[in-house]
């Protein structure tokens, strides 16, 4: 007996020293928002994503602006037909040239060339359809990031309510603690008195030793929970945050209706008008294209020679005709396409519906399983203590008022649950209908 008391005084000594270490730093919920907005893992990917569908529509301002190229080329021929062909670039072409013999066997030449290139696109009808195809994406990336923020915010508010239900356990456990000890005080002095059996004390000290070792875990359970929050905010984890005592609450009442502008609903019907744009580009690329074009170049048989400019203008009337049935395959991909994002949508929004459903039931049983928690903490309160009066009278064992103090537990920490449920499931309905407004 003596070695189980040694035992249970230094797990005693030891829990009293590892509170009084902890080091904590006051996080208030809307900071913890505002973090995780910023600096949650998933929104930055989020708007990385609507970042790149930005540069990709501006990519498509090239239907509109003008291109212009420079080039410099040097060659060395010996080939009849490209030999005579560069001295009349060079404009260097003479009598002499004519010659059969050095048409047909001329000698090499060399040529330089300093081109400028010029293209000025005029309607192509099928890159329109693309441009606004691509801005219907960077919408939809728009309202994508959104929602991935409405979910960390979800989730912050469910992990810090979390931690709060922590520290409610936390508490509970401390003052059963407390309970427990001023038990066993009374326990010993009836022992003293000779009132009591030494195993009644030890059956004391059993509950103490329990109660410590449920009070560790909830502080493992502290860190835990604080680093998976530190993870959302997108901060360094081994920091362990104290929360405030009000209860994470709803800023409006809300509606249990599937709303149809939910922000990934509208990221889904953008994907689908954008790829319905596509279609429509596919089919124009049918229809003829006009172009401008000009060049103005420099040829010389001296490297650094700019002799015989010549330049050359022109406006291009192209018509892709006939390519294989190649378009109109790609069509039909494209329409498979779309079809199968907007199956996925009406899939998500009857799923959106399920889900409402059966968390307005959960809802409503976490509000009953509230009441009844609320009744079931004030019951046990009051057994304790009508148990304590018959114990200090000796009345009732040791183990009657030991059942009462673990069913008083039990009951707090349960009602802490219940609060945490209802809270949570809240959090959800509110996610699962959230609307979204430009």
């Amino acid at each position: 007996m003596n070695k189980v008391l040694s035992v249970l005084l230094i797990i005693s000594l030891c829990s009293s020293t590892i509170s009084e270490a902890q080091e904590y730093t006051f996080l208030r919920l809307a900071d913890a928002l505002d973090a995780a907005l910023k600096n949650n893992p998933d929104v930055v990917q989020a708007q990385l994503d609507e970042a790149r569908a930005v540069a990709a529509f501006k990519q498509t301002n090239s239907i509109f602006l003008p291109q212009l190229a420079v080039s410099y080329t040097a060659i060395s021929t010996n080939n009849p037909l490209n030999a005579f062909g560069t001295k009349l670039q060079q404009q260097n072409v003479t009598q002499s040239d004519f010659n059969p013999e050095i048409l047909n066997h001329p000698s090499s030449i060399q040529n330089y060339t300093t081109k400028a290139e010029w293209r000025q696109p005029i309607l192509n009808l099928d890159q329109l359809q693309q441009r606004q195809a691509a801005y219907l994406q960077t919408e939809a990336y728009t309202w994508q990031t959104r929602r991935t923020q409405s979910y960390a915010a979800f989730e912050v508010q469910k992990t810090y309510a979390q931690l709060q239900l922590s520290y409610s356990v936390k508490h509970t456990l401390e003052e059963a603690l407390r309970t427990v000890k001023s038990i066993h005080t009374a326990t010993v002095n009836r022992l003293a008195k000779g009132l009591l059996q030494p195993s009644d004390v030890l059956h004391v000290q059993v509950q103490i030793a329990a109660t410590e070792s449920q009070l560790a875990e909830a502080t493992s359970a502290l860190y835990n929970i604080s680093d998976y929050l530190s993870l959302w905010m997108g901060k360094p984890t081994g920091i362990l945050y104290q929360t405030d005592t009000t209860l994470v609450t709803m800023p409006a009442e809300i509606t249990p209706i599937l709303p149809d502008n939910r922000a990934d609903f509208k990221a889904m019907q953008l994907s689908v008008d954008a790829q319905d744009r596509m279609i429509h580009a596919t089919r124009m690329s049918y229809l003829p294209r006009v172009n401008a074009f000009a060049e103005y170049m420099f040829n010389d048989d001296d490297a650094l020679g700019f002799g015989s400019g010549s330049y050359l203008a022109g406006l291009q009337l192209s018509w892709n005709v006939f390519n294989g049935m190649a378009t109109r395959h790609k069509v039909n991909e494209q329409r498979i396409l779309k079809n199968k994002i907007a199956e996925q949508l009406r899939h998500q929004k009857e799923q959106g519906k399920l889900e409402i459903s059966k968390t307005q039931r959960q809802l409503l049983d976490a509000q009953f399983l509230l009441q009844q928690q609320r009744t079931a903490v004030a019951q046990a309160t009051e057994a304790l203590r009508i148990l304590q009066n018959r114990y200090a009278q000796g009345l009732v064992t040791t183990n009657d008022i030991l059942q009462a103090q673990t069913l008083l537990s039990q009951q707090k920490l349960h009602y802490a649950q219940a609060v945490f449920q209802l809270t949570t499931t809240q959090l959800y309905l509110y996610f699962l209908t959230e609307t979204s407004d430009k």
